[in-house]
C-alpha cells in the first residue's frame, strides 16, 4: 500500500477525538457577541486570518518544530519548544486549553505508540504537554510525511472554526462548506510555508485574536471555554 500512514493520518487529525477541541472557541465567541463575526464573509475573514496570521506562526510552525525535533530524537528541543509556546500563548484561557488538549491527545496515543521522547517530556512540561507539540512527536513518531501532517493540522482547525462560525452566527451548513471550499488553496499554501518556519518568528500574530480571547473570560454569557 502506497500510502501506509493514511489511517494514523485521519486518527491523529480527527475532530471527534475526546479530547475536548469542541469545547474551545478560540475567542470566535467574543468576536461574535461583538458584532465583529454575523456573516458567511465576515466569519470566512476571520478563519482566513486565524490561519494566515496567527496559526501559521504559533501552533501550526511549533507542530513543525516538534516534528523535527522529534525526528532528532531531542529531548532539549522539545522543551525550549513547551516554554515558548506557553510564552507566546497570553491568554490564560488558551495556553490552558492548549495543555488539556495535549494531556488527552497523549493519553489516547500512548496506549499503542509507546515513545520515550514523548514521555521524557510529558514529564518534564510544567502544567501539561502543548497539543500542537505532541501532535508533532506522534505525527513522527506514526511515520506521517511532515508536509501531509501540517495540512491536516491546518485542516482541522480550519474545520474546527468553521463549526463554531456555522453555530454561534449562526450560518447555514452549506456556507460553512463553501467556506472549507474555498479556504483549500490557503491550506496548501500555508503548509509549504510552514514546512521550515523562523523560529524567531514565533508568536507574530495579530494582538486583537489574543484580546478577544482574554475578554472572552469575561463575557456575561458563554457556550465555550475559551
Amino acid at each position: 500500500m502506497e500510502q501506509e500512514y493514511l489511517g494514523s493520518l485521519l486518527h491523529l487529525a480527527d475532530s471527534t477525538l475526546p479530547i475536548g477541541s469542541y469545547t474551545h472557541s478560540a475567542g470566535l465567541e467574543t468576536f461574535v457577541q461583538q458584532g465583529l463575526v454575523n456573516s458567511r464573509a465576515t466569519a470566512a475573514e476571520f478563519v482566513t486570518n486565524m490561519l494566515r496570521n496567527n496559526l501559521q506562526y504559533n501552533d501550526a510552525a511549533l507542530m513543525s518544530l516538534a516534528y523535527r525535533a522529534a525526528t532528532a530524537g531531542s529531548l532539549n528541543d522539545l522543551l525550549e519548544l513547551h516554554q515558548l509556546c506557553a510564552a507566546i500563548k497570553a491568554p490564560r484561557e488558551l495556553r490552558e486549553a492548549s495543555q488539556k488538549l495535549g494531556a488527552r491527545l497523549t493519553r489516547i496515543f500512548s496506549r499503542r505508540y509507546p515513545e520515550p521522547l514523548m514521555d521524557q517530556y510529558e514529564a518534564a512540561a510544567g502544567g501539561g504537554p502543548h497539543y500542537s507539540i505532541v501532535f508533532g512527536v506522534y505525527a513522527c513518531r506514526l511515520g506521517i510525511p511532515l508536509a501531509a501532517a501540517l495540512f491536516a493540522f491546518y485542516y482541522n482547525a480550519a474545520a474546527g472554526m468553521v463549526t463554531n462560525c456555522v453555530k454561534l452566527v449562526p450560518l447555514g451548513q452549506m456556507d460553512g462548506q463553501d467556506i472549507i471550499f474555498d479556504l483549500q488553496p490557503l491550506l496548501q499554501e500555508l503548509t509549504t510555508a510552514t514546512l521550515q518556519p523562523d523560529k524567531d518568528l514565533l508568536g507574530l500574530c495579530n494582538a486583537g485574536f489574543d484580546i478577544r480571547s482574554m475578554q472572552h473570560e469575561r463575557l456575561y454569557s458563554r457556550l465555550y471555554m475559551s
